[in-house]
């Protein structure tokens, strides 16, 4: 699973990286989607999943480099870097969009995530029952999961910390959204502030829990990857298609709520017609340009399988 890379692919994972947080970033789209479509999902959830018991005794009997070369370490530190400049980085620019353009954001994001989708189910050579099912299950679960209306709870370290065990299981995940979980908890506000303020504090208590959280998820996935590759691969691309629910472009909000900082921030929202947004809101619905952004979406996931399968990184 673990492959050698020259420093021009190092590069290029970093950027698949930077790709990842910026998705993250956004409520309603998973970087586990970019790891999927470049090419390093399967790798990454191995890598993940050698943290443990093993690599504690290689470390302590073999040395540092034994278990850094065990747990796959060049290829997450690389990627972790590109996650966080990104997420350092990119944060401000994904709040600028979703305060001033949200339905052509989201508009990229449904064509990216459609054809996603489609870069799933190519992978399955045979519609049997069961993978047929998984696929079924997927889109009804991340469809309810996306029809929930955010909550609004106390900001505290323990439920800062089971945020993020919670969060960073969605994000490794293609099609489960771990900023939309969240937001669902009420977290993607606080959260993402305390990255562009950069809070100490609130982020170290936030990794801890997305560390126990990720490390325990890996094996799990890993399992099913090993076991059950194309009934799992099902069960994402549904997992992927019941998210469309939550990146539909045009949304009405029907209910508001007030933040800490005395904002009015939108609860909850339906997803309505271009036509019936315009007429709703007083608000232009932007149709071309949406349309254009969904079909650049679609064309980046494409561009992404080409150089993934290309450069094999």
């Amino acid at each position: 699973m673990q492959k050698q890379r020259s420093l021009q692919e190092y590069l290029a994972l970093s950027g698949k990286g930077m790709m990842m947080g910026a998705a993250d970033a956004v409520p309603g789209v998973s970087g586990g989607t970019i790891a999927f479509i470049t090419g390093i999902y399967e790798e990454l959830i191995f890598s993940l999943k050698q943290f443990g018991p093993d690599a504690l005794m290689m470390l302590f009997k073999q040395g540092p480099a034994a278990a850094w070369k065990h747990v796959n370490g060049s290829f997450l530190l690389t990627l972790l870097a590109g996650i966080i400049f990104s997420l350092a980085t990119i944060s401000r620019a994904v709040l600028f969009w979703l305060d001033n353009y949200p339905e052509l954001l989201w508009s990229f994001f449904f064509g990216l995530i459609l054809a996603s989708v489609w870069s799933v189910c190519r992978h399955i050579e045979r519609w049997e029952s069961n993978v047929f099912t998984a696929f079924v299950a997927g889109t009804v679960v991340a469809y309810l999961v996306t029809s929930i209306s955010p909550t609004t709870i106390e900001v505290t370290p323990l439920f800062v910390f089971l945020s993020g065990m919670v969060a960073i299981c969605a994000m490794i995940l293609p099609g489960i959204s771990g900023s939309f979980i969240l937001l669902l908890l009420g977290m993607y506000t606080p959260v993402l502030m305390a990255i562009k303020n950069f809070e100490v504090f609130t982020l170290s208590i936030f990794a801890c829990g997305c560390v126990i959280g990720l490390l325990s998820f890996s094996r799990v996935l890993s399992w099913m990857f090993s076991s059950f590759k194309t009934t799992t691969l099902a069960l994402l691309g549904g997992f992927m298609l019941g998210s469309l629910n939550k990146v539909w472009p045009w949304k009405y909000t029907t209910a508001y709520t007030i933040d800490r900082h005395g904002e009015q921030i939108p609860l909850v929202q339906e997803n309505i017609s271009p036509l019936s947004f315009e007429s709703l809101t007083g608000q232009p619905a932007f149709l071309a340009y949406a349309v254009g952004l969904m079909i650049l979406g679609a064309g980046v996931v494409y561009l992404l399988e080409r150089f993934g399968r290309r450069s094999e990184v």
